[in-house]
Formats: C-alpha cells, structure tokens, sequence
C-alpha cells in the first residue's frame, strides 16, 4: 500500500514508526495472551460478563491486525487468505456474498486496500469503547485488583510496591519492543512476504 511505503521512504525515522507500530502489534497480541492466561488461572472466566466482552475484544484486535496486515503487503500470503476465506465461506446462507464483501470482489485491489485502511484506523476506537465496557464490568463485582494479587491494604501499599512493580514491567516491554524494532526488525513477521 503506498501509504506504508510512504512512511518508510520520505517521512523523518518512517522506518522506525513503521517497525514500532509492527513489533508493537506483536507484543500487544504477548501481552494479550498473558492476560488471557492470568484469566484462566485466577477462574476470571466465572465472571461471565468481562470474559464475554473480552473475547469480543480480543477478536476485535484480531480483525485490525488482520486489515492493517494486508496494507503494507498488498496482499495476504496464501495461507492466510486461503484460512480466511473458508473460515467465511463455512458461514450458512451468507458465506459466499461475505468472502466477496471482504475481498472486495475476487481480487486484492485497491478497493480493498482503501476499505481496510479505513478499518484499521476505526477498529481502535471501537476496541477503546469496549475496553470500558471491559473495565466496568469487572468493577461490577467490586474488583479493584485485575493482578489477581492479594491486595490487603494492611500488608502490602499500593505505593510504592505495585505502582513500581508496574513501572518496571513497562519498562521492560518497552526496551523489549525497542531493541526488537532496531535490530532483528523482521523476527515477528512471515517470511513469506519476502518471496
């Protein structure tokens, strides 16, 4: 897509925004599944409600992943493509007319380009809603503890203990994510797009 191209040819550092914004991607899915695991741990699932809406958000993330991966490649690899569209076609009555809705058409053009880079910077909006949507319902319950950590206020302050705690996991992902996107750019990425 030539936007992508754009940024990483005439735009100061487009190179570094463009691989931050793709490793960043990555390690956003990582910290995802981390969540998800800590969920299934601490039986977050019994709250019915968060766990729905957070499946929703997850797959929300996946279709904006999903859009913003076809725009710098022009197309999907194969594999991807052919998952995509069986996964669709699968749906009863509607498959069909839905694998063209989302090609737009028969093909990868420019159409489709334009369409899901329009997803791909809507998607985040909607996935913000829904992550306070997210959050409300888990306050429902009256949890004030996401960490799923014993938080008694006479053992242990929430400051300095869990606020540095967090920082430094921060700190950690962030120069995780920087040394990733600076030296080995393409770790995460599908080789296949180089063939």
């Amino acid at each position: 897509f030539s936007s992508v191209a754009h940024i990483c040819r005439d735009v100061n550092y487009g190179w570094l925004i463009r691989n931050m914004h793709a490793n960043g991607a990555s390690f956003f899915f990582i910290c995802i599944y981390a969540h998800i695991a800590r969920g299934l741990y601490y039986g977050s699932y019994l709250y019915m409600e968060t766990w729905n809406i957070g499946v929703v958000l997850l797959l929300l993330v996946m279709m904006t992943a999903f859009v913003g991966y076809v725009l710098p490649w022009g197309q999907m690899s194969f594999w991807g493509a052919t998952v995509i569209t069986n996964l669709l076609s699968a749906i009863p009555y509607v498959g069909n007319e839905l694998v063209q809705w989302i090609w737009g058409g028969f093909s990868v053009d420019n159409a489709t380009l334009t369409r899901f880079f329009a997803f791909h910077f809507l998607f985040p909006f909607v996935i913000a809603g829904v992550t306070i949507l997210h959050l409300l319902f888990l306050h429902e319950t009256g949890s004030n503890n996401p960490a799923g950590l014993n938080s008694d206020a006479d053992k242990i302050a929430f400051h300095p203990y869990f606020s540095y705690k967090d920082l430094l996991g921060f700190t950690v992902k962030l120069l995780a994510l920087t040394s990733l996107a600076l030296f080995p750019l393409n770790l995460l990425g599908d080789p296949d797009n180089f063939t």
